[in-house]
Parts: C-alpha cells; structure tokens; sequence
C-alpha cells in the first residue's frame, strides 16, 4: 500500500515543507529560548496535533466542505486570521516570545493550547493537506481513506518533531544570544510581522 520510492519522495517534500519558516515552528522556537525545552517539546506536539486535525477533516470531508461553502470557509478563515494577527501584535507590545530573560512560566496546557489553535484555525494548512497528501494516495493499492490517514499521520508526527527539534536547538543557543539582545529583539519583530503576515494571508484567501 505504501511503496518505498513514494514513502521516500514524500518524507522529504514533508521534511522541506517542516523546515519552511511560518509561525508555528516560531512558536517553538520562542518556546525553547524563553522557556526551555519540555516546552519547545510540547509546542511541537501541539502544532503536530493541529496538522492531524486538518488530515482528520480533509479525509473526512471537513476540509472539503470548507472549500465548497462560502459561509464555513469565511467563517474559518476569518477566525483563524483573527487570532494569528492577536499573537503577532501581542507578541509586538510584549517582545516576549523570544526571551532571555526570566519571565513567568506558562503552564504545558497553555502552550499546548495556543500551538495546537495556531494551525488548527488556521484554513491553509487544511487547504494544503487536501491538496497535497492525496498526490501519493494510490487507489490501486488500497483503502483510499487509510492511505491519507497514514500519510496524514506521518506528516502530522514529522512536524511534531521537527519543530520540537528546532525548539530544543534554540535553547541550546540561549546563552550566545544572551550577549546579543539586538539579535533577539529582532527576532521577536519577525515573529510578530509573521504572525501578522500569515493572518493577513489568511484573510485574503480566496475560496477556489
């Protein structure tokens, strides 16, 4: 069900698309260097988490309901680009995310909690699941429907772990970035024009 060359061919578009700079592998990041590792760990579960969901709802028709209705996809679309640009402009005012200093720890549900929102609410990665997985889905070979939950899953788990990894990298690079605050300044600019960006994306999304 599962051929080798198209396993190979697709954990590496995965493992790419993992790497890719967006917000949730930021918020890993900013988790690992304020807060630590378990932390940055429990980001990347979460973002992992949100990818399964959208797989859950493309396999299920969730996802395709939402591209077909006019009301569920902007109804989607303007809550999850709502909330994108709130965790852009509060990561802004309080440039907090990446963060050297000693700060109050959020508990491992909150963090879990706004990773998991951040791709959950988020209607691209759903958009993208559904176009994306069942180019390696082969009727011919079985289920449909266990391939891109099977698929689904291995990218879901690639993206817990990669942004986990990245988390855990920076907080490995917390004590040369202690004597470079301009540089994490910076970074947490970026991250809230990221935030903001991807919201704005989001809000422009059009239903195709």
């Amino acid at each position: 069900m599962f051929p080798i060359d198209v396993w190979l061919t697709y954990s590496l578009a995965c493992v790419l698309l993992v790497l890719s700079p967006g917000p949730d592998n930021l918020l890993a990041i900013g988790r690992g260097l304020s807060q630590g590792k378990l932390a940055a760990v429990f980001s990347g579960l979460s973002s992992g988490t949100g990818i399964l969901f959208h797989v859950l709802a493309a396999t299920f028709g969730l996802t395709l309901l939402i591209k077909t209705s006019a009301l569920a996809f902007y109804a989607v679309k303007i809550v999850g680009a709502a909330y994108l640009i709130w965790l852009g402009i509060k990561v802004l005012r309080s440039r907090s995310l990446f963060s050297l200093e000693p700060v109050k720890k959020q508990s491992l549900t909150t963090i879990f909690s706004t990773g998991f929102l951040s791709a959950a609410l988020n209607p691209k990665p759903g958009m993208f699941v559904l176009a994306f997985v069942p180019q390696f889905v082969n009727p011919e070979l079985g289920s449909v429907t266990a391939q891109m939950l099977v698929y689904g899953a291995w990218f879901a788990l690639l993206t817990a772990v990669g942004f986990a990894l990245m988390g855990i990298f920076a907080a490995r690079l917390s004590h040369w970035l202690q004597a470079r605050p301009k540089v994490v300044n910076g970074l947490n600019i970026g991250a809230g024009i990221t935030f903001i960006g991807s919201g704005l994306a989001v809000a422009a999304m059009k239903q195709r």
